[in-house]
């Protein structure tokens, strides 16, 4: 269902009892969430000087991220955040400072990568634990939309901050700086949140009938917004490639980062308008057709003119961007049982990883091999053929999930 959102119901759902201490324990956990990834490249570039070791280091922190999110959710379901958050927050320090030990001391690559990926792993998903609060905060209605939409858009400020917060500190004298900082932050901001007296009185809900082994892909729809989020995140890979090449090409290398960064702006201002009066209404319409916009909208920054033009494109295209992610958001709490949301959740992160890692690598290769045009072209075409694959498949989120009402209760 879809629901209008004021200024007011966001005010009122920030400002609810027991929502203060998880949402500002949170900030600290979520902002270094595009801090760490691109601290570690940087480290580990500045460290050994090889761009190709620190773009696999970079990668294998992204796969472990993308797995490490489904298993956490999975448990935190199963136990309540808080137990699964201190741990894998101890964790995470540990293998953390492991792979800063191994980099100074001139670890193999392969042994680099190894431990990227246990660190990726083992990032603590507060974002997944967030989200499923809020459904047991507050009732389904205007004021949990806003609460999704402010989640949302949160994250997208934070992808803004994360990447120049990282490359100001790994340019201080000692290059782990960021990897340091970074990893203290989202450590201590898990541990905060998984502690305050809302999430330690939170319980697992009892699990339906055939969820337990599949979790949330049980539901037909799960499968319908997981294609959905991965188109998204296909068509943003092929962007953050082809706009710093395409910056590059027309000799202001230095431009490329902060025209992704106007992207980003325009996603924040207008998600927060478009939270007001959602478009198309039905939510099983509105996937599809939020992505294919977004598609055909970034084919015009293949239009190869100037680089004011480019801005421009990318400052239209990316007013589509928090809509998407508020919809998605929106679209797990009527698909995915009630008892898997947190795990229902870790498989948005891992689908968008998958699609940003799919987008990203095809976008290179076109950059490299064709053109920059090119990859913009094909990012539009892969996200309309993404976009009519949801539309096919636009009635299993219509649908719902199966045994819903036996699902909403509580574990005794």
């Amino acid at each position: 269902m879809s629901h209008n959102v004021s200024f007011a119901d966001y005010r009122t759902a920030l400002t609810t009892p027991g929502a203060g201490g998880p949402m500002i324990a949170a900030v600290f956990a979520r902002l270094p969430i595009a801090m760490v990834g691109f601290a570690l490249l940087f480290y580990v570039q500045r460290t050994t000087g090889s761009y190709a070791t620190a773009g696999l280091v970079s990668a294998g922190a992204l796969v472990g991220a993308a797995v490490g999110s489904v298993f956490q959710g999975r448990i935190m379901d199963r136990l309540g955040p808080s137990r699964p958050l201190l741990v894998t927050s101890s964790a995470f320090v540990v293998f953390v400072t492991v792979a800063v030990i191994s980099v100074e001391s001139g670890a193999s690559t392969p042994a680099l990568v190894a431990l990227a990926v246990t660190v990726g792993m083992t990032q603590p998903t507060v974002g997944s634990a967030s989200r499923t609060l809020w459904s047991r905060l507050l009732p389904a209605g205007r004021t949990r939309q806003a609460a999704y939409n402010y989640d949302a858009i949160s994250i997208e400020v934070f992808f803004i901050l994360g990447p120049g917060l990282a490359g100001l500190l790994s340019a201080l004298p000692w290059a782990g700086t960021g990897v340091l900082i970074s990893a203290v932050t989202q450590a201590v901001g898990a541990i905060a949140f998984a502690l305050t007296k809302t999430v330690r009185a939170q319980r697992p809900m009892a699990v339906v009938s055939g969820s337990r082994l599949l979790g949330p892909l049980v539901s037909p729809g799960m499968w319908t917004v997981i294609l959905a989020v991965m188109g998204f995140g296909v068509v943003i890979g092929f962007v953050e490639v082809a706009v710093p090449a395409a910056a590059t090409a027309a000799g202001q290398q230095a431009m490329g980062g902060l025209m992704l960064s106007v992207w980003s702006v325009s996603s924040v201002i207008f998600g927060v308008i478009y939270g007001m009066r959602p478009w198309p209404r039905p939510l099983h319409l509105r996937l599809p057709v939020l992505l294919g916009v977004f598609a055909i909208l970034v084919t015009f920054s293949a239009i190869p003119t100037t680089l004011f033009w480019l801005g421009a494109t990318l400052l239209i295209a990316g007013a589509m961007i928090t809509p998407q992610s508020t919809s998605h958001s929106t679209a797990l709490e009527q698909v995915a049982p009630p008892s898997t949301m947190t795990e229902a959740f870790g498989w948005v992160i891992t689908a968008v990883t998958l699609g940003l890692a799919l987008g990203q690598s095809v976008s290179g290769y076109l950059v490299e091999h064709v053109s920059v045009s090119s990859a913009f072209v094909a990012a539009a075409v892969a996200g309309v053929l993404f976009a009519g694959l949801v539309f096919v498949f636009r009635g299993t989120i219509a649908a719902g999930v199966p045994g819903r009402k036996a699902d909403h209760a509580l574990a005794s």
